[in-house]
């Protein structure tokens, strides 16, 4: 068996923070909720740009595996994934920093440190307004559901008080499914308790608006775009996660729905 020459250890340290950089782009885009189809464009895409001539990409649910070549050498490097969450802007922002490496505007190292600084200088709406924008959303969504009048208020409290409580309880990493059955409880019995209050005639339908914010859109969107896509081991990976965490969903209204009925 042939050694490896000076030129292919060489070949093969240049091949390094290629790989790596475009794993910390995939990691970020699957963090902030895009689609397979989406992580794979990127990351392939940063790693030409960088000077990569083959790249082959593995995306799991909690992780990501890249191989990347120049010529005859090859290394193949993986990296884990977070909690996966929802940011646009840091989507749109990877995707600029994306079309700029493209272009050859980035060497690795450079490519490397701005996505450093992308994640921490991207612009973050405030805990208010978002909770206030849940709010807004959850008692615009009991209007279709035929909440009346008389119960969008409490709903709009309801899911705003709900939206605070889940952030804190992400930032004190609570389990994700513990915390949706501590938010799906809560804000379902101050939906209705506040809408029996207001003397709504509607309060089971307030009791669900009020726990809406909780649930998975994006990530049902992308499980069963995975599984049309031709990934059905990741799609079904992100469809049991969905599921799991509507059943922990429901476990919260029921004991919330419980809990009205016999004070009432």
């Amino acid at each position: 068996m042939n050694s490896p020459t000076t030129d292919d250890k060489k070949m093969v340290a240049s091949l390094e923070p290629i790989a790596m950089a475009a794993l910390d782009a995939g990691r970020l885009l699957m963090e902030a909720g895009a689609s397979a189809h989406g992580v794979e464009e990127i990351v392939d895409q940063v790693a030409r740009g960088l000077g990569a001539q083959r790249v082959d990409l593995r995306i799991g649910y909690a992780s990501l595996a890249i191989t990347v070549g120049i010529g005859n050498e090859g290394i193949t490097r993986m990296r884990k994934v977070g909690n996966l969450g929802v940011n646009q802007r840091v989507d749109l922002e990877l995707r600029r920093l994306a079309d700029r490496v493209q272009r050859g505007e980035l060497t690795p190292a450079q490519t490397s440190g701005q996505l450093e600084e992308l994640v921490a200088k991207t612009p973050r709406h405030s805990p208010l307004v978002m909770a206030l924008a849940v709010g807004l959303a959850c008692a615009a969504f009991g209007r279709l559901l035929g909440v009346d009048w008389a119960g969008t208020g409490p709903v709009f409290l309801a899911s705003t008080i709900g939206q605070f409580v889940r952030r804190a309880l992400a930032t004190r990493l609570v389990n994700v499914f513990i915390g949706a059955t501590m938010v799906s409880f809560l804000g379902s019995v101050l939906g209705g308790l506040g809408a029996r209050w207001a003397g709504s005639q509607t309060v089971a339908p307030a009791m669900i608006a009020s726990i809406l914010l909780l649930v998975p859109g994006v990530p049902s969107f992308n499980a069963q775009n995975d599984i049309l896509e031709g990934r059905p081991t990741l799609g079904s990976a992100r469809a049991v996660w969905v599921v799991v965490i509507l059943i922990f969903i429901t476990v919260g209204l029921g004991l919330g729905q419980a809990l009205l009925v016999e004070g009432h």
